[in-house]
């Protein structure tokens, strides 16, 4: 069985290019009659806003999406977190990294950029000579798992094929904060562990991560779920939605007595899943949902341009 999920962070208010990643996630997981589960992402404690989650939850409520089981949070799960990290530690997939942004620039004479889109640099892999049973830093450090070298693959439901070699192309990454909280990769792979996801729809900004979260599932013994990187909602400047192209908060809408549907409508339409933007429930969507509609372009909006009644 399918087991997708809905993962919103709280912190800021969901917009409208969220609430469409959050219904294809809804429609493909319903379309062949699977579950989907709701995770606030609230481990990012000082960015966290502490009204978004109820907000969070009430925006997809609004929508008009329904999710199986309780509502999990990330704050919640530390100790299962915990449990991973020392699994990779004894492992030596991680090593202690004191590294500053400072220091890693400095390292770059000439830095190695990666091909995914606001990835930046390559770690050079300054601290990577430590290995397990070796004195751990008594300054503060990360985890920093170490990138496998060799080409990673995987079938994209909505992009098709996708290969990239970690060690080369994107480095080793942190896993947890030099504070000991987990960072976001290993969080999201023990929370859709936890959860059984099989299946994990996300914008196409996120394919990177994929490759990371790949290797700890691997690491962990695990066997990673299925991804869709579906198209992502931009301003006119080709820039991800945000406050600087115009409000476009799902709580706005709902409080000015936008109708739902006119919401949902819009996004099946602007994936290619309606002729035209008409208003339609969330249900009413799910036996028109094909990934063969959706396709790869992002949408560009002008926010001050749309008008929902």
């Amino acid at each position: 069985m399918i087991r997708g999920r809905l993962a919103p962070s709280p912190t800021g208010a969901q917009h409208l290019g969220n609430a469409r990643t959050y219904l294809i996630a809804f429609w493909a997981a319903r379309s062949v009659d699977g579950e989907i589960v709701l995770r606030i992402d609230d481990l990012d404690s000082p960015r966290v806003k502490s009204w978004a989650s109820e907000q969070a939850i009430e925006d997809l409520r609004w929508l008009g999406l329904r999710w199986d089981g309780e509502v999990a949070y990330q704050t919640q799960c530390t100790e299962a977190y915990s449990e991973a990290l020392q699994t990779l530690i004894r492992t030596d997939r991680v090593y202690p990294c004191t590294c500053s942004r400072k220091d890693i620039e400095q390292a770059l004479s000439a830095p190695h950029e990666s091909r995914f889109r606001g990835e930046g640099a390559v770690y050079p892999g300054t601290c990577s000579h430590w290995h397990h049973g070796a004195p751990i830093p008594e300054i503060p450090f990360c985890w920093r798992f170490r990138a496998s070298n060799e080409t990673l693959s995987f079938e994209d439901e909505n992009l098709g094929e996708q290969s990239c070699n970690p060690a080369v192309e994107l480095g080793d990454f942190p896993i947890t904060q030099k504070t000991g909280q987990s960072a976001y990769q290993l969080a999201v792979c023990v929370d859709d562990m936890t959860a059984e996801v099989t299946q994990v729809v996300r914008g196409n900004d996120l394919i990177a991560s994929t490759f990371r979260q790949m290797q700890i599932y691997r690491a962990l013994d695990e066997t990673a779920p299925t991804y869709a990187h579906v198209p992502l909602v931009r301003g006119m400047d080709d820039r991800r939605l945000a406050k600087r192209h115009g409000d476009t908060r799902l709580s706005v809408y709902r409080q000015s007595g936008v109708a739902p549907e006119a919401i949902v409508g819009w996004a099946a339409y602007s994936l290619g899943l309606l002729e035209k933007p008409e208003p339609c429930s969330a249900t009413e969507m799910i036996e028109e949902f094909d990934w063969d509609r959706i396709g790869s372009q992002d949408t560009r909006i002008d926010p001050e341009s749309i008008f929902f009644t």
